[in-house]
């Protein structure tokens, strides 16, 4: 597909650094966990429970474990295996919202099947739900009061400030209504002033609307949905997808949810896949972390 002819032939979008921004903010991070402990005498404490043995939920469990500790917090690990009951599981939950050495508490999703993952995450302390998915927090950010905010919207807003500094009045689309992402992503950019279009599945001309975005956040899970002609010429591009694929030489590449070899051609911005959101979602569970630990301790956020 051609770039868009209001564009330079050679034109080539400006990529956004997530796992740069992530490195920084970690830093930032680990120097104010830090000033909690001088000051308080208290460091932040994450626990992560996983049910049952899925590989790759093993390896993103074990990865937030090992970031936990380089941001100087303390990291609880709970792996259950398959058979745990929902008793069981809400009974651990229920310790750890009595905890004080727990600051966040985050149960590893999907859940077995038998376990009801609303019940669950309903079940956690709103202020230890630093994966921000209990319907408090989801209620609190629809109307505006401060929650702890789901990671991977958050990592999406604070490269988008980054980028774009003030975004009043601006156009953002979003492609993708899950309560996990599109869904408080539209309400956080609700709150930055933008004039927010939200595209789901019964959407009647997605491309159409995409379009008209200064901002377009793609968050569908549908590999490589949107194409260069469906971008707004200049806009901020921001991926949230990825998808492992298969090459014809056998091996396998991460992609997201937009074409990006056609997209670079037209967005003024772009998240790349790897690299763009993906560092962001830890980097926003540690900040979480730490907010929850200063608002105990504190009575403050920051």
């Amino acid at each position: 597909m051609s770039p868009s002819p209001s564009l330079p032939s050679d034109h080539q979008a400006s990529l956004i650094d997530g796992k740069g921004f992530a490195a920084t903010l970690r830093q930032q991070i680990r120097e104010e966990v830090r000033a909690l402990h001088d000051e308080h005498g208290v460091t932040p404490g994450l626990a992560v429970i996983l049910v049952g043995d899925d590989p790759a939920s093993e390896v993103y469990v074990r990865n937030k474990a090992i970031q936990t500790h380089h941001a100087g917090m303390r990291s609880f690990m709970h792996m259950l295996p398959e058979t745990t009951s929902e008793a069981e599981l809400l009974a651990l939950i229920e310790r750890l919202n009595h905890d004080p050495e727990i600051h966040g508490i985050l149960v590893q999703l999907p859940l077995p099947n038998g376990l009801d993952a609303r019940r669950v995450t309903n079940a956690i302390q709103p202020e230890k739900d630093v994966d921000g998915l209990g319907e408090i927090n989801a209620g609190r950010l629809a109307i505006g009061l401060p929650s702890l905010i789901p990671c991977t919207p958050l990592g999406c807003l604070l490269l988008l400030r980054d980028q774009l500094g003030d975004m009043r009045g601006k156009h953002a689309v979003v492609i993708g209504a899950s309560n996990l992402v599109g869904k408080p992503l539209a309400q956080l950019l609700l709150a930055e002033g933008c004039t927010v279009s939200i595209a789901h599945i019964h959407t009647q001309d997605t491309a159409a609307l995409a379009r008209q975005g200064d901002i377009l956040v793609v968050a569908t899970g549908c590999r490589e949905l949107v194409r260069g002609g469906w971008i707004k010429p200049g806009a901020t591009v921001i991926d949230v997808g990825i998808t492992r694929v298969t090459t014809e030489t056998g091996k396998t590449r991460l992609v997201g949810d937009v074409v990006f070899d056609e997209a670079v051609k037209v967005a003024g911005r772009i998240t790349p896949v790897p690299g763009g959101v993906g560092p962001m979602t830890i980097a926003c569970l540690l900040k979480n972390t730490l907010t929850a630990a200063r608002l105990l301790v504190t009575g403050k956020a920051e």
